[in-house]
């Protein structure tokens, strides 16, 4: 059995006595993380478009998907048997293969979700996801699965924190390749690139490149434009990739040149508020506690006020997963948890910096996936 095959099986594992101690007899998942979680098939075009209309019909021993003709030979290929699969649509495969008789079976999701329904001992009592109504227009279901299945999410099985370490491992390369060709007259471009090409090198999809100098790096989430980068400015990467379906999401600044006092003090407030959420990121500290200390420790060390709305979110197959490290989040933190913590700061006129790391919550505190060096980098001009 393959990485890939255990980890299917221990999803599936844990979703199914999660579904038989929430009362469910069967759940309608709907959103393509959820179907992934589920069934193992990740959809391109799931990833893409909104109106991408899918569902994993859930039970306490069996799995269905019914997709798009156009996904059943991906899904095949990822492990789903193909008489568990009710595609609907129009889409041609040629030859005779499991997917060559899959086109024009069901003209709409709905009626491909009714033949999937009447295969089904138990009409799902539950139902998640963003095409929730369709499901209950056909069955009259209304439970609402979508916290269910956060939670489920929510700790983090060993081989999915395996596969978020090589995601933060492949976003912290990007940015070392990037760093290491700055200099005066480099583009923002041209640092993204840099970034991009590791990822893509080491099997991930990049998803967003923040790599913004100057005044640019107080603009927040800013695509990298044609700017050169001059001598003191603050160079700020906040980047993820997605490995295998699991998300990272980390970050680092850099300044071209020796940093002024106010760089250097405002960068190790930052830097001392996030180490501080990594000694209170712990089990039994609620994401709100985590948050506290973030904030009380970055304005301490002299950076004040200090205003933020989150320092901090879970990650795993989204990039954003609950809880967020926020004011008065009262989740309390258990292993297995796995966050991307951080304390940015954003001025315009003057410049960005921040600092972000994932991690994963033990017994015993909260083990970093990341060793990039988080030390305001020096770039020699």
């Amino acid at each position: 059995m393959s990485d890939a095959d255990r980890l299917g099986a221990a999803r599936l594992d844990r979703l199914r006595a999660s579904l038989a101690a929430a009362g469910f007899d069967a759940v309608a998942l709907t959103s393509p993380e959820a179907v992934h979680y589920a069934t193992g098939y990740r959809s391109v075009a799931g990833q893409i478009f909104a109106s991408h209309a899918m569902a994993a019909l859930l039970t306490g021993d069996d799995v269905w998907l019914v997709c798009p003709a156009a996904d059943t030979a991906a899904a095949v290929e990822a492990g789903v048997p193909a008489d568990r699969i009710v595609p609907y649509g129009r889409f041609y495969f040629s030859g005779d293969g499991d997917a060559a008789g899959m086109s024009d079976r069901n003209d709409s999701f709905g009626a491909a979700l009714t033949e999937a329904l009447q295969l089904l001992p138990h009409v799902p009592s539950g139902v998640e996801g963003p095409h929730a109504e369709v499901v209950t227009s056909i069955t009259g279901s209304t439970a609402d699965a979508s916290s269910w299945m956060a939670a489920v999410r929510q700790v983090k099985l060993p081989g999915e924190q395996l596969l978020l370490r090589e995601a933060a491992r492949l976003a912290e390369r990007g940015i070392e390749s990037a760093l290491a060709i700055a200099r005066d007259g480099v583009t923002e471009h041209e640092l993204a690139a840099a970034v991009a090409t590791e990822m893509v090198a080491g099997g991930a999809e990049p998803r967003f490149v923040v790599a913004v100098a100057g005044e640019r790096s107080s603009l927040g989430d800013a695509f990298a434009s044609q700017r050169s980068c001059r001598p003191g400015d603050l160079l700020r990467f906040d980047v993820g990739c997605v490995y295998r379906g699991y998300w990272s999401d980390i970050a680092r600044t850099a300044v071209l040149g020796e940093p002024t006092a106010r760089q250097r003090a405002y960068y190790e407030a930052l830097l001392a508020g996030v180490l501080a959420e990594f000694e209170t990121a712990r089990p039994g500290s609620t994401a709100g506690e985590v948050f506290d200390t973030a904030i009380r420790t970055v304005e301490a060390a002299g950076l004040t006020p200090y205003r933020r709305h989150h320092a901090g979110h879970a990650i795993g197959l989204s990039v954003y997963e609950q809880p967020i490290i926020g004011s008065a989040v009262d989740t309390v933190l258990v292993p297995g948890m796995v966050f991307c913590l951080e304390t940015p700061y954003y001025e315009p006129g003057w410049g960005g910096m921040m600092v972000e790391d994932t991690g994963v919550v033990t017994e015993s505190g909260f083990e970093l996936f990341t060793d990039i060096d988080r030390a305001l980098r020096v770039v020699p001009v």
